[in-house]
Parts: C-alpha cells; structure tokens; sequence
C-alpha cells in the first residue's frame, strides 16, 4: 500500500497535478483530505471549530485523514495520490507516523514554484463556483500563508520531500515530473519509522538521563508530535528495565553500565484509538559529558535529542508526559517509587 503525498504551498497546483498524477500511475486512486475537513462542519459543534483557525488543527481532522487513507486503500488498493498542504511538522509526523504504523508506504512530493509565480497564480484564481466574498477570504489566506510554507520548506520540507520546481510547468508537465521522479526513485520512501498499532494493553519503559546539571535527556521523534523520555512497548516475556536499557542502545546508542532504578509506575487510561497501560519510568543516571557527546540517532526514528530542565521540558513534552516526569523527578529527589493513575499518585 502506497500514498504519494504531494505537499506545497496554497495555489501551487497540488489539486491539478494530482488529478494529471492519477492518469499516469495504474491503479491509482485521488484521494482529497479537504473533503474530511468540510465534514468537520457536520460533525462538530460551531463552538469547538470556532476554537481553531485550521481544520489541521483539529486532531479528529488528523486522525480522520490516517484512519479514512487506511480504509481506501483497503477497499480499492493500489496507490492513493493525496494533495495537501502540510507546513507543521508536528503534523507531518502524526500523519505519516499513524500511515507507516498501518504499514503504508509514504512518498512525500513538494511542488514549489517560484514564489513571484506563486502569488501571481493565487491572485489570478477565479474559481467558477465562488462567490466574490469567499474568494477574496480564500485569496487571502493563500497569500498569508506563503510566509509560513517558505518557513517551514527552510526548516524541515525541503529535506524532507523531494522538490519539484513547477514554476514552469502546466499541471500536466508537473504530474510528469512527479511521476518521473518516482519511477526512477529520486522521491523515494519516508525514513520514518514503523511502529505498529497496538491492539490491547500495553506496557511501556522509559528511562531518564541526566547531565552533570541534572537536565533531563528528551527525544524528538520523527513518527509523533511532541518530544519524549528514551524508551519503548515492553516486549513479550521482557523484564521492564531491561527493555528500557534496549531501548536506550537502540534509539541514541548508549549502552547501560547497570540495570536502571525504578522511579514510578503509571496507569494510563485507555482513550481511543489508544488502549492505556503500564508506564514506567526508570533512573538512568547521569552521563558525564564526554558521554553526551558521543550520542547517536537513527534518523528514521529520532530526529534530536537535548537536555532539558523541568521548566523546559513542559514546553516540550505533551501535558500527559510532562506530567509523568514531574512526579518521576520528585520521587528521585526522595528516593522513593511512586504509584500514578492517569498522572496522579494514589497510594
């Protein structure tokens, strides 16, 4: 199963390409996100979607993009040609983070015309069915939007997707491109890694790393929004702090000398489509400089790693996690093991 993702800014042509792509790819099926977005309108209340200024924004928009892709291609096969603008890469990683755990290929394309050219096509749309209003309000945004796509396509885009320069080119001439590109492997798979979709329970193991200021080692990974503690799901028949002695080797290339402390356990609720479970973060101890220094990342799972104090970190982490670690600091401050349900000790 395969998705060739065609990103770009608003008006660069991604539509009209990926209606020409769809002729030139057998099997093919075009698939358009904005059509889940229209039905946020029938499916939530005006007071949620007045609360965001983008259907992106939504996570019901999110996961309706993974969870609808997944269907489709379940029920005709083939490749999906799915136009749509992705600027932040939180949402790139949960998108094709939640399409690579479903085992679905992901070919990430850029169109990026010159922005001059750009902005000419975005002022010169005149769309038969809108009417003046809506087009001045879609033209706009388009036009408000350039500054945050040149931003993004700076940052993390460009080497993420493979570019193709469309500033001359008619759509039939870009999907030819697009599909040259792919047909010789020049925009070839998303490093990005595979982690299946859990199917019950589970039981996962962090570990917390220090510096000698006693910051806390944070993750970004690559397949889901928000930073994280080093760590992963227990495998069946694992010991808990051995998998998170695995996991430290596996994700930032740092061997354990000793088994790690047990700081605190954590039940977390199930909330759909997740299904809870068994947290558990560990003492790591601290790593002396020289060793911080030598830490490595695969590039397909993580992205970056940093030292953080708890302060940071709350900028960081998702407010589940920060939480976690804000008891998991107290409980190494005294000494002690602290029993959580949903972030809260009891006991």
């Amino acid at each position: 199963m395969v998705i060739v993702w065609i990103n770009g800014a608003f008006g660069a042509g991604k539509s009209s390409t990926a209606r020409e792509l769809v002729d030139l790819i057998p099997n093919s099926t075009l698939y358009d996100p904005e059509l889940i977005g229209g039905a946020m309108n029938c499916l939530l209340p005006q007071k949620r979607l007045a609360e965001v200024d983008d259907f992106q924004d939504l996570r019901i928009w999110r996961r309706l993009v993974v969870d609808t892709a997944a269907a489709l291609l379940a029920e005709v096969g083939g490749v999906l040609v799915v136009p749509m603008t992705l600027l932040r890469q939180e949402y790139r990683d949960e998108i094709f983070g939640g399409l690579a755990a479903r085992r679905i290929e992901v070919l990430h394309v850029l169109l990026a015309p010159d922005e001059t050219i750009l902005r000419e096509r975005i002022t010169t749309r005149t769309p038969d069915d809108s009417d003046p209003e809506t087009l001045e309000r879609v033209r706009r945004w388009s036009l408000d939007h350039i500054e945050p796509y040149q931003a993004a396509r700076a940052d993390w885009l460009a080497a993420d997707a493979h570019t193709v320069d469309t500033s001359a080119l008619t759509p039939a001439e870009a999907a030819a491109a697009v599909a040259e590109a792919l047909h010789t492997g020049a925009a070839g798979s998303c490093g990005i890694v595979q982690t299946p979709e859990p199917t019950g329970e589970t039981l996962a193991a962090g570990v917390l790393l220090f510096d000698e200021r006693d910051r806390v080692l944070l993750v970004d990974p690559t397949y889901k929004p928000g930073w994280e503690f080093p760590g992963g799901v227990v495998e069946p028949g694992e010991p808990p702090a051995r998998a998170g002695m695995r996991e430290v080797a596996e994700e930032i290339g740092l061997q354990l000398d000793a088994v790690p402390r047990l700081l605190l356990v954590d039940w977390e609720r199930p909330q759909p489509p997740g299904y809870g479970g068994l947290r558990l973060l560990f003492d790591g101890g601290r790593l002396p400089a020289a060793r911080a220094d030598h830490l490595l990342l695969p590039g397909a799972e993580l992205r970056g790693w940093r030292f953080v104090t708890e302060e940071e970190a709350a900028d960081l982490l998702p407010p589940v996690r920060y939480r976690r670690l804000r008891w998991a600091l107290r409980a190494r401050e005294r000494g002690t093991v602290l029993n959580l349900e949903a972030g809260v000790p009891v006991g």
